[in-house]
């Protein structure tokens, strides 16, 4: 009840108020003046009171003369003194009670009043237009009082009302946020305007007191919605217009605001470097212009038109000429204008077509197909190589063909395998446009040709598709695999020992028979074994090693790389022929050749080429030693023959006559193979020299005639001469041209058959004179054709006599030192012909071959 507890009433607790249910709290009065004194007269008569009775009742008992001991005089006084305080204590009460009756009396008076006050703030309070947040401690939960109109949006719920980001603006919610925080931590006092989620204004109060903080939540009026409404517009207009000048004029491009008469009336700073003013200020105040006069008039006739100009212009900017990108707005109060430097944007896109241009130029040079397919998958760039693996016609390629309407068309022109399933097959290749990574396929074309298909997905999309016709590549690798193959089967079936070792000296490969020539492990014959470690067991294997060498061919730096080769013979007697060859990529490859025998056969072929050599000089010798020996003799034989034959000397019996005619003819015959064996030695030495002259033809056949013509009579051979086709003449030796025809009358009258003709035919050639003998004779086997140039090579074989087998070695060694050849024709039935060829004009004089 009011009343009770005056000291607790009008405090308001959870958004209403509480009744004074407290226990009575009693007031004495005994702090006021009037109480103390009060006090003091009560304490002095109550102490008197015993004293007094105290002093009566000793002034009694000594009147009486009663024997009264201390013990009882100090019981009586305390009873006396009891009995006082008792009293004055009912006193009191009776006086107090009656102070505090009257004092409740005036506080329930007081207790009515102050809640009627609380019940109309309460009733203030709990209207529909407001809604207030108290906190009565900092560390006290806050408490709220009132509701807000259902309009507003804002919720009845407490947590939800407190969690103001909800259902408050963002850009309210923060400003209320910063305010509250500021109001609390500080005491400083706030009035906004926040703005709800349903577009609803609210007027917020914050205030702070000594006890109490509050922060209200007005709902405003329609007039004063509006005007809240206008208030956030225009802070929101003015926030974002300093958001957007501040970016305007950071941005590192110029920026320009015009009146409507096109003065200008704000620049960034950028606009104000641009035209090297100090500040935008000063570029405003003295007119500076960004653009020349004529882009100003193209702006303005583009803006007579459309609000909106847009293009690229030039303008001097520091000395130096630049592009920019000029987006000019008309507006009803003004224009607005921004540039932007393009040009490094315009030096990069010029790089760019050129940089693609040349892209295109390499790419048609290339032997892969290349097409570039866009993100629509239309064809947009193909080089020759791809038109000319399909064989499409360049107008359908220029016409941006998409991806599967080409593949479709290839299917169409039997240009691809068929496929079983074509339009999965053609969707699983096209996936490649959404795919990430790198796809590739194979195609095995109608024709025969193997295509690599790699598709690779572009960063911006689109697809780039490589065709490489690797065709010929798999051939030649197919055909380098049998290749190796076959080299290596040939390697390890060679008798000839191969070793290949690369530039940093380790082995590359070797055959069998590397191993088996040296005697090696197979486990030092394994591949990247270095040479030094060969070079040490095959050191001990040899007489002397050219292991040294090969260390050095193999892992030297000499410029000059030379090949050499060359013997070496092993400790267990055999020789190997062995080979340093510098293969072209950097390696060495030796070789090892078993010539054991080979060198054997050598050896004794040597030293049996000696011997004939020294027993061909010793016969050389006596041969010239005799026929010199000779000569003298023959002369002196002969001229006496002749002396004996004169009539001078006396005459001769028919006999006589007979024997002195054989003695001359035999004696002319040994001069005449002592003479030919004298010019075969001149020749052999070196030191006979043609005298080189113009030679008649008819008189050097008429003179070799006459001195065959007894032999020719004697066996009734006739002599046929055709020299029609002949030259009248040519350079030659005459006297070996005529020794040359007489020899071979001479053979040809030995084989001619009794009453036969030997036929002597010349004629002239291109460059040549041409002489020809033939006889109807047996004609010569092959095994005596082989040997019938060589020196004493005697043989009848059909012929009347045997001679000392030195005509035709005469004949070709006279032929030869002249520069012609000479040649034999002969067979069984048909005779032999023995054709001399000789020069028009000898080159020189030559030593003829043995």
């Amino acid at each position: 009840m009011p009343g009770e507890n005056p000291l607790r009433a009008g405090k308001a607790v959870s958004g209403g108020h509480s009744d004074s249910s407290g226990g009575i709290v009693p007031s004495f009065g005994w702090r006021t003046p009037a109480g103390r004194r009060l006090g003091w007269l009560l304490a002095s008569s109550a102490l008197a009171l015993p004293l007094s009775t105290l002093n009566a009742a000793a002034q009694t008992a000594a009147r009486a003369a009663l024997p009264i001991g201390t013990s009882e005089v100090i019981q009586l006084a305390l009873s006396v003194g009891v009995m006082g305080a008792a009293l004055i204590s009912a006193i009191v009460l009776i006086r107090e009670r009656q102070r505090t009756a009257a004092e409740n009396v005036q506080l329930r008076a007081r207790i009515a009043d102050v809640n009627a006050a609380l019940q109309r703030s309460e009733a203030i309070l709990n209207l529909r237009d407001q809604r207030v947040i108290v906190w009565a401690g900092d560390n006290q939960k806050p408490e709220l009082i009132g509701a807000l109109p259902l309009t507003t949006g804002a919720p009845e719920e407490r947590a939800a009302f407190l969690a103001f980001g909800r259902w408050l603006a963002p850009r309210s919610a923060a400003a209320l946020e910063r305010g509250m925080a500021a109001l609390r931590e500080k005491g400083t006092s706030f009035d906004l305007i926040a703005e709800t989620h349903a577009g609803a204004p609210l007027e917020v109060q914050g205030r702070k007191g000594a006890t109490h903080t509050l922060v209200r939540f007005l709902s405003l009026s329609d007039t004063q919605r509006a005007h809240a409404r206008l208030k956030l517009e225009n802070e929101r207009l003015a926030a974002d217009h300093e958001t957007i000048v501040g970016l305007l004029d950071a941005l590192n491009m110029p920026v320009w605001l015009r009146s409507e008469e096109g003065r200008l009336k704000w620049i960034n700073r950028a606009y104000a470097d641009a035209v090297e003013a100090p500040t935008g200020e000063d570029a405003i105040r003295e007119g500076k212009e960004f653009l020349g006069d004529r882009a100003r008039s193209a702006i303005a006739e583009q803006h007579r038109s459309h609000p909106v100009f847009a293009q690229t212009l030039s303008t001097v900017i520091e000395g130096d000429r630049r592009q920019f990108a000029v987006t000019d707005y008309n507006g009803a109060k003004g224009s607005a204008g921004l540039a932007c430097d393009v040009s490094a944007v315009e030096a990069v896109r010029e790089e760019y077509e050129r940089a693609a241009r040349s892209h295109a130029d390499t790419l048609d040079q290339l032997n892969t197909a290349v097409a570039i397919f866009d993100t629509e998958q239309k064809l947009r760039f193909f080089n020759q190589a791809f038109q000319k693996l399909w064989m499409l016609d360049i107008p359908f390629l220029n016409s941006a063909p998409d991806n599967a309407l080409l593949l479709d068309r290839l299917r169409s022109e039997g240009k691809i395998a068929e496929q079983p399933e074509w339009r999965r097959w053609k969707e699983n290749l096209l996936g490649a446009y959404r795919a990430v990574e790198t796809q590739e396929h194979w195609w095995h074309l109608p024709d025969g040709k193997t295509i690599r298909v790699v598709a690779n997905p572009q960063p911006k999309g689109g697809v780039t598709w490589l065709f490489e016709n690797l065709t010929e590549k798999i051939d030649l690798e197919s055909r380098y695999q049998t290749a190796v193959r076959v080299q290596g089967e040939t390697l390890d079936n060679l008798a000839e020992g191969v070793a290949v070792f690369g530039p940093d000296g380790r082995l590359r490969l070797s055959n069998p028979a590397f191993a088996a020539l040296w005697e090696l492990d197979h486990a030092i014959v394994q591949p990247n074994v270095h040479v030094a470690s060969i070079r040490a067991v095959c050191d001990s294997r040899a007489t002397d090693s050219p292991w040294g060498g090969f260390v050095a061919a193999i892992t030297g730096f000499d410029e000059e790389r030379r090949n050499w080769h060359g013997l070496v013979e092993l400790n267990s007697g055999s020789v190997l022929r062995y080979a340093v060859i510098h293969l072209p990529n950097g390696q060495v490859m030796t070789t090892f050749v078993d010539v054991t025998d080979s060198v054997n056969v050598e050896r004794a072929l040597k030293e049996k080429n000696e011997a004939l050599l020294k027993s061909d000089q010793i016969k050389n010798d006596f041969v010239q030693h005799v026929s010199y020996e000779l000569r003298s003799p023959l002369t002196n034989i002969i001229g006496f023959t002749e002396l004996l034959s004169l009539p001078a000397t006396g005459p001769l019996s028919p006999r006589q006559r007979e024997y002195v005619e054989h003695i001359g003819s035999s004696s002319s015959v040994l001069l005449t193979i002592v003479n030919d064996i004298l010019d075969l030695a001149t020749v052999d030495a070196g030191i006979m020299q043609l005298e080189i002259t113009e030679v008649d033809v008819g008189n050097a056949i008429a003179a070799a005639a006459e001195l065959v013509s007894e032999r020719l009579q004697e066996h009734a051979i006739k002599l046929e001469v055709d020299a029609s086709a002949a030259p009248r003449s040519f350079n030659g030796d005459e006297v070996r041209i005529r020794q040359i025809l007489y020899n071979l009358l001479t053979n040809a009258a030995n084989y001619a058959p009794e009453g036969s003709a030997v036929r002597l035919t010349c004629r002239q050639l291109a460059d040549s004179v041409e002489f020809a003998v033939h006889d109807d004779g047996p004609g010569m086997p092959p095994d005596v054709l082989d040997l019938v140039f060589h020196r004493f090579e005697s043989r009848v074989n059909g012929g009347r006599r045997r001679g000392a087998g030195l005509g035709l070695s005469i004949v070709k060694s006279f032929v030869e030192l002249h520069g012609g050849t000479v040649r034999i024709e002969t067979g069984a039935g048909r005779g032999t012909t023995v054709v001399c060829t000789f020069p028009d004009t000898p080159a020189g004089v030559r030593q003829a071959a043995e």
